[in-house]
């Protein structure tokens, strides 16, 4: 049974790598974006079986591109890829609910076999991805329900942040000193009550911030 797929990656080289990837498979690429906007403009027009979306995608990211679907009452499997091996972007799917993440170094078989499940309703998250993220969903959800008082700043840096930059890539977003980055960060483990980035990014795609 043929499997039609939307592939959102600003890079050209991707696109085409994914249809040369693919070919003389059941797996169609009906449909490419290039952007975060673009990717909402087709998921609008119509439904994929499966959507596979590059974390980067320019000004409107691939998570936050797929939460506004969400937002909208579009529900679809959803493959998050990336370059990185980010354990921030692993938190970031699960918390958006994607069937998986994967790095775009993955292995043909593996794609296939990948695209496959997510069609077919299934999960394809292995083992050790679930194991480490599972410590980081807990802690969130245990995190205190009050609001934290972030200041507008530590905001910014926590959707940063959760968006999977390094503290080098937000010091120079905001035009800040990498130190000042690296107290608000210490400054936001604190205030969640969570020990570490990818627990506040999971916390942060929690309680709506990003």
């Amino acid at each position: 049974m043929a499997i039609s797929i939307l592939v959102a990656d600003d890079d050209e080289i991707i696109r085409v790598g994914f249809q040369h990837l693919l070919a003389g498979t059941e797996i169609n690429i009906e449909g490419t974006a290039t952007s975060g906007e673009e990717l909402i403009e087709k998921c609008n027009v119509r439904k994929f079986d499966v959507v596979m979306v590059d974390v980067r995608l320019g000004s409107l990211d691939g998570f936050t591109a797929v939460q506004r679907l969400q937002t909208d009452g579009h529900h679809f499997p959803v493959i998050f890829f990336s370059a990185l091996d980010n354990p921030n972007y692993l938190a970031r799917s699960l918390a958006l609910g994607a069937v998986g993440f994967m790095l775009k170094s993955e292995t043909r078989d593996r794609w296939i076999e990948a695209i496959g499940k997510a069609a077919s309703g299934n999960s394809t998250w292995n083992r050790e991805e679930l194991r480490k993220m599972t410590g980081a969903v807990s802690v969130a959800r245990q995190a205190p329900s009050l609001d934290i008082p972030l200041t507008q700043r530590e905001t910014d840096v926590v959707r940063l942040l959760a968006a999977g930059m390094t503290n080098r890539e937000i010091s120079d977003a905001l035009k800040i000193s990498y130190e000042t980055v690296k107290e608000h960060v210490q400054n936001i483990l604190r205030k969640v009550g969570v020990i570490d980035r990818t627990q506040a990014a999971v916390w942060a795609v929690r309680k709506r911030i990003v």
